[in-house]
């Protein structure tokens, strides 16, 4: 078995509309200084960098789902949208079982699925602007199309592979 360097990061990839708000939230939201990635939704936050991981990616046969934007969440210091999808949580449960003996254990805990867009705030800051977005929040839909491996570099992220659903057309 073949192993690479660096620990792997899996995000959900979403339609282009929704990547694009979440990714404008976030730029405007998030400290300059300690924002060096694009808005995101883990799934896994470390895989084995090993060639069968990238393999079992490349095999899956999964189509496109929408999921429900719910509402926010209050991180402490940070603040995310929460996301709410029957087909995410069984995707995410299929993947679980199949990753279950190399899991960390932030992996192994509830899957709370949401996208962070600020984080290393003051709790005050983070307080203020849940409170500011809750005012005119309302429900949407994103859709899922597909996934992305990161490798992680002790701090920032660097992409390593993308794996696209298929359309449910």
């Amino acid at each position: 078995m073949q192993t690479e360097q660096n620990p792997l990061i899996l995000t959900l990839r979403l339609d282009e509309k929704s990547q694009a708000f979440f990714n404008k939230m976030r730029k405007r939201h998030f400290p300059p200084g300690r924002n060096f990635l694009k808005a995101h939704l883990t799934l896994f936050h470390r895989l084995p960098s090993e060639v069968v991981t990238r393999e079992y990616f490349r095999s899956l046969q999964c189509r496109t789902f929408a999921m429900k934007v719910t509402g926010l969440r209050h991180l402490g210091a940070g603040v995310a949208y929460e996301i709410d999808s029957g087909e995410l949580q069984e995707f995410h449960r299929k993947l679980s079982q199949y990753f279950h003996k190399v899991l960390i254990p932030q992996d192994r805990q509830p899957f709370k699925p949401h996208i962070t867009i600020q984080n290393k705030v003051t709790p005050a800051a983070s307080k203020d602007l849940l409170t500011e977005l809750m005012g005119n929040f309302k429900p949407f839909t994103v859709t899922a199309t597909g996934l992305d491996l990161w490798e992680y570099l002790g701090g920032p992220w660097r992409h390593s592979s993308s794996y696209d659903f298929l359309n449910e057309q």
